[in-house]
């Protein structure tokens, strides 16, 4: 079988390199052919790293882009290019920091034995971060679901058939929320245990405002499911307290609307013409091997 794997870049080559020495050997054995795409966001740092010396994988390139367009939008810009320009089995879209474990990518390859045509997620059994951080993620995980009725586990790590890619390349959710995409395209899925990992180099990326952003995004993507929810739940919250409202027990209905004129706007991200014309801002191909 023929994989790719897919990683966006933004001024982290140094973690870069050392991850593709990692997969290098981590394929090392595995009778299928591996290659690499690494998409470039528009870093303004230059890669001083030798990024050729990998004698397991059978090709290397750098689709560099035009203009900075955020994590999701180059998962999304590199599905648009495989797809198109690409042979391939299966694409892995993965963090380029070390966060996502390279010698997981062998339990994906063993999960083809037992669900094979089936997309595979990694389901987080284990963070590596703070524990404020992880109360914070948790907290993320309730709240999509309760406003959703999904419960999202993973995140870009996931090994990805050409169908769902080509589903998910049809709805415009993906080129703002990759995992709330591939929730809402792939319902039946099979997932492997998978630990986040330590950075290679430097601190992690994901601030608090970029996790709220984050679940914003994921809900944003069943809005209209997150709409009905909320109405119901203010509903319920009124008839409840008709009798004795204050100003403190309408704070929470000022929340929910917060929250939903928040998810909305965020959810007008997605653009299906944006991603359809994605490939517009490649500026050159690098091919490395």
């Amino acid at each position: 079988m023929k994989i790719i794997i897919l990683i966006p870049i933004y001024n982290d080559w140094q973690s870069a390199t050392k991850l593709l020495e990692n997969i290098n050997n981590e394929v090392s054995g595995i009778d299928h052919t591996f290659s690499i795409i690494l998409v470039n966001d528009a870093s303004t740092e230059q890669i001083t790293e030798n990024l050729s010396n990998f004698s397991n994988l059978n090709s290397v390139q750098i689709l560099n882009l035009k203009q900075n367009i955020g994590h999701a939008r180059c998962i999304a810009t590199g599905l648009n290019h495989i797809i198109k320009n690409e042979e391939f089995d299966y694409v892995i879209p993965m963090d380029g920091d070390g966060e996502d474990r390279p010698e997981e990518i062998k339990l994906f390859i063993e999960n083809f034995n037992y669900h094979p045509n089936k997309t595979i997620v990694g389901e987080r059994v284990k963070r590596s971060e703070s524990i404020l951080f992880k109360l914070c993620y948790s907290f993320h995980k309730i709240l999509t679901y309760t406003f959703t009725g999904q419960s999202i586990k993973f995140g870009n790590y996931t090994c990805l058939t050409k169908s769902t890619i080509e589903k998910m390349l049809s709805d415009k959710a993906t080129w703002s929320s990759f995992s709330g995409s591939l929730a809402k395209n792939c319902n039946d899925k099979a997932a492997i245990s998978s630990e986040r990992g330590k950075r290679y180099f430097g601190p992690s990326k994901m601030s608090f405002l970029n996790l709220i952003k984050h679940s914003l995004a994921i809900i944003g993507v069943f809005k209209f499911s997150a709409l009905v929810r909320s109405i119901l739940f203010v509903l319920v919250y009124m008839f409840l307290i008709y009798q004795k409202i204050s100003f403190i027990m309408i704070l929470p209905v000022i929340f929910i609307a917060i929250f939903l004129i928040s998810t909305f706007i965020i959810s007008q991200r997605g653009s299906l013409d944006e991603m359809n014309n994605s490939l517009s801002n490649i500026l050159i191909i690098d091919k490395i091997i």
